[in-house]
């Protein structure tokens, strides 16, 4: 196992520090965490759990994700209806591209040449959009018609789709193409729509997709092949003597599937926990208390061994261990965290080389 270089710069306004890490065979691993009420993504190194870093500069920041190569981090602005583009090396925001409205979730393409931004308005005669950014020349090339507003958005393994959520009660989730950039197919679940998290096959194809909607306290499943919704399962009920937490708007948000496609990740706001479920069966498998007040999004370690819950309303990053399903961690974040994601940088290099 070799380490990384301690590296210690001093970048006005801020003094970054970066610690000596462990590489693994797929990089040197960092959790990107945004704040919805504030102006920056803090930066967590998952072997300390601890911020190592953090981009200013990027107002009510909403959706964050990491090009494939490690280069690049990209933040949806809210306030400035921009995605917010920042350099790995010096960790500043080096374009704001403008958007068709205000955005929400962003994803991007597995070879890293687009970026997919959720705009949570109708943009024309479109109920909704899905913006798409060409990551090479840095522009919004084309928007995708929606079904309807879109709250959040993700591509496929593969891939060959992105998945967006309705921001309406009519809860529609579009299917775009993303080698056409055109709609694909929807279904509609009826309630808006809230994170979903995918499945895939053997060949790397989508299984299914795993739906929250509205104020469901459970996830919708849908059959991606055939289309159709085929079950809800309800979360947990609290045990007698725990209480539920009352904040959010949503009882159930946030999830996640292991790399190995053996475990989904579920975050409850109401009943502040994290549970498991085993793949493809979708038995129960374990549930963490969480000591916050309600997690509202997850990311998860390449090895799939670490998730990493949201806490808006306690400020709060938390880290659970998913084979035992114990809290190991609290760290301390900006004002209102909501998305996050985890970003794997290239084994040989880090993020201020």
């Amino acid at each position: 196992m070799t380490t990384a270089h301690v590296v210690q710069r001093c970048l006005k306004p801020l003094a970054i520090l970066l610690f000596t890490l462990p590489l693994t065979a797929q990089g040197q691993v960092r959790i990107l965490q945004s704040n919805a009420a504030g102006d920056r993504v803090h930066i967590i190194d998952p072997v300390t759990n601890k911020v190592v870093a953090e981009i200013l500069g990027v107002e009510a920041a909403h959706g964050v994700t990491a090009s494939p190569d490690g280069d690049r981090i990209y933040v949806s602005s809210e306030a400035d209806e921009t995605l917010d583009v920042a350099d790995v090396k010096t960790l500043k925001v080096i374009k704001k591209i403008p958007l068709s409205g205000r955005p929400n979730n962003i994803a991007i393409s597995p070879d890293g040449r687009r970026v997919y931004v959720g705009i949570r308005q109708a943009v024309g005669n479109n109920p909704g959009v899905a913006d798409v950014i060409d990551t090479a020349s840095l522009s919004k090339v084309k928007s995708i018609r929606t079904e309807g507003p879109v709250h959040n958005l993700y591509v496929t393994p593969d891939g060959k789709n992105v998945v967006a959520g309705d921001a309406t009660g009519n809860g529609y989730v579009s299917v775009l193409d993303t080698q056409t950039d055109a709609p694909a197919w929807s279904i509609q679940l009826g309630q808006s729509i809230r994170p979903m998290a995918m499945s895939k096959n053997a060949d790397g194809s989508t299984h299914s997709l795993f739906v929250q909607v509205g104020d469901y306290h459970g996830f919708v499943v849908v059959d991606f092949k055939t289309r159709k919704e085929v079950a809800r399962i309800a979360l947990p009920k609290l045990p007698p003597g725990r209480i539920p937490i009352p904040e959010g708007s949503a009882e159930s948000h946030g999830m996640a599937v292991t790399a190995d496609q053996k475990t989904l990740v579920v975050c409850s706001r109401l009943n502040n926990a994290l549970y498991s479920y085993s793949l493809p069966d979708l038995k129960p498998a374990g549930g963490a208390y969480l000591s916050g007040r309600g997690c509202a999004w997850v990311t998860l370690t390449p090895d799939g061994k670490r998730a990493y819950a949201a806490d808006p309303v306690g400020n709060n990053t938390l880290v659970v261990d998913v084979p035992s399903m114990k809290e190991v961690a609290k760290i301390a974040v900006g004002q209102v965290p909501k998305r996050n994601h985890t970003m794997v940088i290239p084994a040989g290099r880090s993020a201020t080389q």
